[in-house]
């Protein structure tokens, strides 16, 4: 199984960590993964996203073009990848951001309040984590064990204080989601 994903949003909401999560994580069990970001020279506040492929099998390409899976945290990431997405393939969209709906038939559609998740666990800053946990709750791409372990790995010691509250915003992001 291949799942060719496209985390996008400004620069600061955390989509290049979403990126890096999953791959850490699908490289603890065992997966092929791949790994491309993108952003502008004004980095925080400026566009950010990643090309994200975890596999069962070898990765040919590390560019994703159609996305199969779309996470969008602001809407000029929505009005961009939205139309890029394959068919039959699932966008995962910030509500708390966005106030647009996806007009296609053709694609699964979830709705998470992010930010509102992120507020609820005492972090504002967490509401990348509270996609992730939708995310991973949806589709069980990687095991949150695994993305747990992953994001104590990337923080490190420094940081390791901020790994309850950004579970329990995965948590609360995973709760809050809406699907359509």
């Amino acid at each position: 199984m291949e799942h060719r994903i496209v985390v996008a949003g400004f620069g600061g909401q955390g989509v290049l960590l979403i990126g890096q999560v999953l791959c850490y994580a699908g490289m603890a069990e065992g997966k092929n993964v791949s790994w491309l970001p993108s952003y502008g020279p004004e980095m925080r506040g400026g566009t950010a996203s990643c090309s994200v492929i975890v596999s069962d099998g070898e990765i040919a390409s590390p560019l994703v073009t159609e996305p199969e899976k779309l996470i969008v945290m602001n809407l000029p990431s929505f009005t961009k990848y939205e139309p890029l997405m394959e068919k039959g393939g699932t966008i995962y969209v910030n509500s708390s951001l966005i106030d647009a709906k996806s007009t296609r038939d053709d694609i699964k559609k979830c709705y998470i309040p992010c930010n509102d998740a992120a507020i609820a666990v005492g972090n504002a800053r967490a509401a990348n984590m509270a996609m992730l946990g939708a995310f991973l709750a949806d589709t069980g791409v990687v095991s949150k064990e695994s993305a747990m372990a992953a994001l104590k790995k990337i923080f490190g010691e420094r940081r390791a204080h901020l790994l309850p509250v950004n579970e329990l915003a995965m948590d609360k992001g995973a709760e809050m989601m809406v699907k359509e």
